[in-house]
């Protein structure tokens, strides 16, 4: 399972991990869920300021902290379906009416988002396998696929959110690897991880990390889309040498 791209978790950054771990890539950084979280902080402040700038109510909405990030690391699930858009994943919550196929077979799916209080984590197909990605285990966990209905039932039962991922996932090196050598069940199915939240200012201390020169680094979302280009050409010259590879055997 080394090829499958799993962040561990750092604070309480878990969103990155959990997109990424989604994408199978390095592809966000909290500079750039900041980014996003700001701007929808701003698009609530503009449609608050058609009203009456003065009256009350608009100047306690400006009182108020940020809906959508904090400096633990959380960004809500506005941020994450921003990010998402960049690859045309849209995010349907699991007990839609929209999501009844999902639920009733949700081995044809391709991957869920789960949120509990401030973590998220991210179950993925890869390959013909499905993995618990979250960012709080050591290294992913396989899970079969007559366990994933109950593990999704038990995430429910600890009072997880969970919301099915639609669209087309990059085809990452460990999809196309799984399909070759599928990873081996474990002995005992996952047991879904009790999870124990860290309260540092982990937000605060990546942004300063990424700063250049004391000055905020400007996040380029054209830049998260080079990314994304660059893996897809390397996902494509993988998948060539393993075609080569099946030819010559």
């Amino acid at each position: 399972m080394e090829a499958i791209f799993h962040e561990k978790q750092e604070g309480a950054l878990c969103a990155q991990h959990c997109l990424n771990a989604l994408l199978q890539g390095p592809y966000l950084t909290p500079v750039d869920l900041a980014d996003i979280a700001t701007q929808l902080d701003e698009d609530e402040r503009e449609r608050m300021a058609e009203g009456d700038v003065t009256s009350q109510d608009y100047q306690e909405f400006l009182k108020q902290p940020s809906s959508n990030m904090d400096d633990s690391g959380f960004f809500s699930i506005q941020v994450i379906c921003n990010a998402l858009r960049v690859w045309s994943i849209e995010l349907i919550p699991f007990l839609s009416p929209e999501a009844k196929q999902a639920r009733d077979q949700p081995q044809n799916q391709r991957a869920f988002i789960c949120n509990l209080q401030q973590h998220w984590l991210t179950i993925r197909k890869l390959g013909h396998q499905w993995f618990n990605l979250n960012s709080l285990l050591s290294k992913p966990e396989l899970i079969t696929e007559t366990y994933l209905s109950l593990f999704l039932t038990q995430l429910q039962t600890e009072g997880y959110s969970i919301f099915v991922v639609m669209g087309k996932l990059p085809e990452s090196e460990a999809d196309q690897l799984l399909r070759l050598c599928p990873a081996k069940p474990e002995k005992k199915p996952p047991k879904a991880t009790s999870h124990k939240f860290v309260n540092k200012s982990d937000l605060t201390a990546a942004l300063q990390q990424a700063t250049v020169g004391g000055e905020d680094k400007p996040v380029d979302m054209d830049g998260v889309r080079r990314k994304r280009e660059l893996y897809f050409r390397r996902q494509e010259e993988t998948k060539q040498a393993i075609q080569l590879q099946r030819k010559a055997q």
